[in-house]
């Protein structure tokens, strides 16, 4: 007999990453108790655009992961990103027969972006 489950909107499925507002700056991972997010990236300059101006070095995100087997879906990474790059998605099936597949890449978290719920408007 097979179930059919409707779980509330904003339930802590995953963990869902806004790559373009993720900067690399490595809050969410200095901050998890389990240490299971893992942030590579390389600096690039950018040229001055006025006269001037110096040049600035920005960080670009090479990898983003989270490892679910360490996990404890607590969102303190969620709290602490001060870019709002992470957010929880109600998706939660993401079963693996090896305990390395359930290390995300950031493709998947990226995708998870699709079913995170949109901000309820405050009134008031």
């Amino acid at each position: 007999m097979g179930h059919d489950v409707t779980l509330p909107e904003r339930s802590r499925g995953v963990i869902a990453l806004r790559e373009e507002s993720c900067t690399s700056c490595m809050v969410c991972a200095r901050e998890c108790p389990d240490w299971c997010i893992y942030i590579d990236s390389h600096k690039e300059t950018e040229p001055a655009t006025a006269e001037g101006a110096r040049p600035r070095t920005r960080h670009v995100l090479d990898r983003f992961a989270i490892d679910y087997a360490l996990c404890m879906y607590c969102g303190i990474c969620i709290e602490v990103c001060p870019w709002d790059a992470l957010f929880w998605s109600p998706e939660y099936d993401h079963p693996s027969t090896d305990v390395l597949g359930l290390t995300h890449e950031r493709d998947t978290l990226g995708v998870w972006m699709r079913s995170v719920p949109s901000r309820p408007t405050q009134t008031g």
